[in-house]
């Protein structure tokens, strides 16, 4: 049968009417109007803007996206939003494992295991405590360095490292495209504090052109990420990082369009899987502008990206939600159209992981490219008009932020000058509000944490270098509550719930977990009235007590129970709630409830509950 280019046309919706704007809205207030008081109603355009949400970054998010039909381009074209390439069916990216150990035969034994099975590119930590340049050798000593690409970095021992690598692949004949110097002295200069040293890169860059594919220099912008960058500043100042290098390569002899060749990124990716789609799209687009202006030929500006699932997003409470993290943050890598890819393993943060948490990390990759087929479509996201206006919104922000750093004379200028610190210190507070007040949630840390957890225990790293900017994970000021009580047996206060199940059982499972948020423990007096609340407090000698139970049993005995209590002894009164419920005249509460600042509420209990402050 001949198909007619009209019989090839699916018109899904063909069948379905036509809905208007103004329908939709007002659809959307019946749903959002259900859990509003009636004299409270919204709009169908208020409704709309109450599911708006806004970025740290200032971009705001719809709940609904409308747009045209735009060209998209292709992937290895300009702009590059769509990716440097086409990508291979065999090995869609270079599954790249990071090796932080400090003996080289431990490593060499390591390499070689994960190489034979699934990894296809070694990353090797140097200096710094962490393995020996002068070790490189011996650790790499059976790796087929034509077909396993090799990277290093250090901080402190970069040209080391560099010369290092260089002395291993100079001698070796042929060698698989893709390995790096990993040398970013700007990178070092904001991990110690010190000046950056951009002189004599140009032999470096030289020597690494010379051998297939090698790369020089690598932007390393995840300590912007860990200093509490939002995903625009860390573009900026990636790109910007990049345009140092450049200079400085053009100041030694060394034209655009080899320096381009010479610079690759390594960027974070997050659990939030649109934005780092994004992150990514934009990192490729801003490069190949800055390429176009340079006059850098079009086949060789798209942006070499090798993708690292964020150490910031690492957990050390619940460590194994790390593995559903990474799974995320490596398809979010994939769909943005990342070259290389690091899954670093569920327990980065407690320390050197183990030869099964690598496993896992590997074996992430390996299924999302050969089971679940994510990277079977070039930029699988393009053309989502979500996607589309995120990243277009991404990237005018980061290229108005490059320009900024630029007009203060770069990136080696604001880290000297401390303004860097300043605003990243801005950005890290305004994410940790969101952290202590759990806008920003955590899966088993912050919210649902697990109960009596027995901690994981590793080899510890060596010290990082520091002296410049400060690094952070989400989860540390949780980390620092558990501790609090991880030593001896855990507190534990009173949870009074009066009246029924059905009436207290919500919030009495809200302020079990909360509790449980810093490792507090929770001794149950269910269905009492006042004179049961204050026999229970009695009988354990409790100095706090939580009240959980509904709005409706608050109004009627809440106030009572709660005067009992404090005749009973009990010196600090939580309520899982609002202080208003308990009528007028309600007595001075604690309220923890949604959007209240947990970690300040839990370290008063605590210190209240391990020290006996009375209050």
């Amino acid at each position: 049968m001949t198909v007619t280019p009209d019989d090839a046309v699916m018109t899904l919706a063909g069948d379905f009417p036509t809905t208007s704007l103004d329908r939709w809205q007002e659809l959307v207030a019946g749903v959002v109007n259900r859990s509003r008081a009636e004299d409270a109603h919204l709009s169908g355009p208020e409704a709309v803007e109450s599911l708006t949400t806004t970025l740290p970054d200032g971009i705001v998010l719809q709940p609904l996206y409308q747009g045209k039909r735009t060209a998209l381009g292709l992937p290895g074209a300009m702009p590059f939003t769509r990716g440097s390439g086409p990508r291979k069916p065999d090995q869609p990216w270079d599954v790249r494992q990071l090796f932080e150990g400090t003996d080289a035969e431990q490593v060499r034994r390591a390499v070689l295991d994960d190489l034979e099975r699934g990894v296809t590119s070694a990353w090797v930590a140097l200096g710094d405590g962490y393995l020996a340049p002068a070790d490189l050798a011996a650790a790499l000593d059976g790796v087929l360095l034509d077909l396993a690409p090799v990277a290093v970095s250090a901080v402190t021992q970069q040209r080391e490292a560099a010369e290092a690598l260089l002395a291993v692949l100079e001698g070796a004949g042929t060698t698989a495209p893709g390995s790096s110097l990993g040398l970013d002295p700007i990178g070092a200069a904001a991990a110690t504090g010190e000046a950056a040293d951009l002189t004599g890169l140009a032999p470096f860059a030289r020597r690494a052109a010379a051998l297939d594919g090698l790369v020089a220099l690598t932007v390393d912008s995840r300590i912007y990420h860990d200093a509490g960058a939002t995903d625009v500043e860390e573009v900026a100042l990636a790109v910007a990082t990049a345009v140092a290098y450049v200079r400085a390569l053009e100041d030694e002899g060394v034209s655009p369009a080899e320096a381009f060749a010479a610079v690759d990124f390594r960027v974070a990716t997050t659990a939030d899987q649109f934005a780092t789609i994004a992150k990514l799209r934009v990192l490729r687009r801003l490069w190949a502008r800055v390429g176009e202006l340079a006059d850098v030929p079009e086949e060789v500006r798209g942006a070499r990206i090798h993708a690292v699932t964020s150490t910031r997003m690492l957990t050390a409470t619940d460590p194994w939600v790390n593995v559903l993290r990474g799974t995320i943050a490596c398809f979010a890598a994939s769909a943005g159209g990342a070259d290389r890819i690091t899954v670093l393993p569920y327990d980065t943060p407690m320390g050197l992981p183990e030869a099964f948490s690598r496993r896992l990390a590997r074996n992430t990759q390996s299924l999302l490219a050969f089971e679940s087929h994510v990277a079977a479509v070039a930029d699988p996201a393009g053309g989502s008009w979500y996607v589309e206006s995120l990243t277009e919104d991404m990237a005018q922000r980061a290229w108005a932020r490059l320009g900024e750093i630029d007009a203060a004379g770069g990136v080696a200028a604001v880290l000297a000058d401390g303004s860097l610190a300043t605003t990243l210190e801005g950005m890290w507070a305004e994410r940790l509000a969101g952290l202590s007040t759990r806008s920003i949630p955590l899966t088993g840390t912050s919210t649902f944490p697990l109960a009596g957890e027995t901690p994981l225990t590793r080899t510890p790293r060596p010290e990082t270098p520091t002296g410049g900017l400060t690094r952070h994970r989400d989860g540390e000021v949780f980390e620092q509550l558990r501790s609090r009580t991880s030593a001896g047996d855990a507190p534990s206060v009173l949870l009074v719930s009066p009246g029924t199940r059905r009436d207290f059982g919500a919030r009495q499972t809200f302020a079990t977990n909360l509790l449980a948020v810093a490792g507090i423990g929770a001794e149950l007096a269910e269905e009492v009235d006042a004179a049961g609340a204050a026999e229970a407090a009695r009988a354990g000698g409790h100095t706090v007590a939580v009240v959980a139970t509904s709005p409706k049993v608050n109004a009627t005995v809440g106030a009572e129970v709660i005067s009992s209590l404090r005749e009973a002894g009990v010196s600090t009164v939580v309520l899982a709630g609002r202080a208003t419920e308990l009528g007028e005249g309600h007595p001075d509460v604690v309220e923890a409830r949604e959007g209240v600042d947990v970690v300040a509420l839990l370290s008063d209990l605590l210190d209240q509950l391990t020290e006996g402050d009375a209050r």
